[in-house]
């Protein structure tokens, strides 16, 4: 696997909080057919908060050659034989023009186009909207192909490599002047991860009795509900393209892998997940939402987090994701259900959940993953995430409606 680096790489302090993976390179082909293919660009690109797109038609740009682009299967091409050394040189580059604050040089911005085509860099740390160069022939195709418009609020950060956050206060300031605001959190984090620690601290939930029965009997009780659960999740799941219904299944494999390995890594895992070519099935993300985590699953998803970045990528994993969830604080960990909206707001900073299929999933009763009335305690558990999100909606509306 590749390693990580700093966004901003003559930045040399180790505890710099925006990372994204190196750049990798591959030549194929021969004489004129030669080619560079750039395998983790969505990686990357997604570090980097912009649409793989644009970094590879930079390299196209800056080198004179020509690019291809097939986003579906994830190949992204430059013509030519270029030496990995030169492309992360050049993606430095594009860091700097189209990405990094022209003010703070924080590397949290949004590219916005304003209504007589410029692009402006929307910085989330220290609020300056600063102009990209619009002779760069990028500022061409990005405005014939604007980034994507995000359908949730920008939740801080969104620039960080997804590994584990550190102690707090450890902003990874680089010490340079004029960079303190690339190491510290704006204003907006602060305020999400301040209502995110006080949600439903104060509502009728917490005070109902949700403790387990920590005897023998129910520890056996859970666990046997979680093996049965993992071994009869394709009948669960309904119609699917995986048959399996027997202990010898993936995911029944997977699941006692994962209960056998309690304190793998999280490229461990992922490892496993792909010994068993399930990365790509969205029951392989309800068994690892099940499975990896205990009673103190709020501490334990940053740990692994990564893994469902990695594999969620489609609503209908996001629902599995969410079944999963379910499973674990109906079936396995009932202590869980009055964290279920910090637990929400983890997987939702982290852009493993959506906000719309949070919204979808929280007003809407079923006994797909568990039983109609764990279900409706769990998504009760939930209202004081959606309220928020809904609260946060409006704050957003009526900012854009002042704009």
């Amino acid at each position: 696997m590749a390693g990580f680096v700093n966004v901003r790489r003559d930045v040399d302090d180790k505890f710099y909080r925006y990372r994204m993976p190196i750049l990798l390179t591959k030549i194929e082909g021969k004489g004129n057919g030669i080619k560079t293919v750039i395998p983790n660009m969505s990686d990357v690109a997604r570090a980097l908060s912009r649409p793989p797109t644009y970094p590879t038609k930079f390299f196209g740009s800056e080198l004179g050659a020509q690019t291809s682009i097939d986003e579906k299967n994830d190949r992204f091409i430059v013509n030519g034989a270029h030496d990995a050394t030169r492309l992360r040189e050049l993606l430095d580059a594009f860091i700097d023009k189209f990405v990094l604050c022209g003010a703070c040089k924080n590397p949290e911005t949004d590219l916005n186009i304003t209504k007589n085509e410029m692009i402006v860099r929307d910085c989330k740390a220290c609020g300056e909207h600063t102009n990209v160069d619009m002779r760069h022939r990028l500022s061409t195709y990005i405005i014939k192909n604007p980034p994507p418009k995000k359908s949730k609020r920008s939740k801080g950060g969104h620039a960080e490599a997804p590994t584990p956050p550190r102690a707090n206060g450890d902003n990874g300031a680089d010490g340079e002047d004029g960079d303190e605001a690339a190491g510290s959190d704006d204003e907006l984090t602060k305020r999400i991860k301040a209502e995110a620690a006080e949600l439903n601290a104060d509502t009728e939930l917490a005070k109902e009795d949700w403790s387990a029965d920590t005897s023998p009997e129910a520890v056996k009780a859970r666990i046997s509900a979680l093996q049965s659960g993992v071994a009869g999740l394709s009948v669960s799941n309904g119609a699917d393209d995986d048959s399996d219904e027997d202990a010898d299944s993936p995911y029944s494999q997977l699941g006692r892998w994962v209960e056998e390995n309690p304190n793998s890594s999280a490229v461990d895992v992922y490892k496993k997940v792909q010994d068993l070519g399930i990365e790509k099935k969205h029951k392989a993300v309800q068994v690892l939402a099940q499975a990896l985590f205990t009673a103190d699953a709020v501490a334990e998803i940053p740990k692994y987090v990564a893994i469902f970045a990695k594999m969620v990528s489609s609503e209908k994993h996001q629902k599995s994701l969410l079944g999963g969830i379910e499973r674990l604080a109906g079936v396995s960990y009932p202590e869980l259900i009055p964290a279920i909206p910090k637990i929400l707001m983890e997987f939702y900073q982290a852009d493993v959940l959506e906000e719309e299929v949070i919204q979808q999933w929280g007003t809407h009763v079923s006994k797909k993953y568990v039983d109609k009335d764990t279900s409706k305690k769990v998504r009760k558990a939930s209202e004081p995430f959606l309220k928020w999100l809904e609260e946060a909606d409006d704050d957003d509306d009526d900012e854009e409606d002042d704009e």
